[in-house]
């Protein structure tokens, strides 16, 4: 990747994680860069949106459990 090339996916990066602060979705800039990635590949933003739902309901479900055995 040439250096105007890695700029300009800085900035859109920087963008992306602007919009992400703003709407409160909790993603950190590696994941938004590993979500970004994998749509660029091709997979499905909706089917990717669906595991990270399924990702935050089951860490959730496993913080109450082990909260709870304390």
């Amino acid at each position: 990747m040439d250096r105007g090339s890695a700029q300009k996916a800085r900035e859109s990066l920087d963008l992306v994680f602007s919009m992400s602060n703003f709407l409160q979705t909790g993603l950190d800039r590696h994941s938004l860069a590993i979500l970004i990635a994998l749509t660029e590949q091709g997979v499905n933003p909706e089917a990717l949106a669906a595991v990270v739902k399924e990702l935050r309901r089951e860490a959730a479900a496993i913080n109450q459990h082990s909260s709870s055995s304390s």
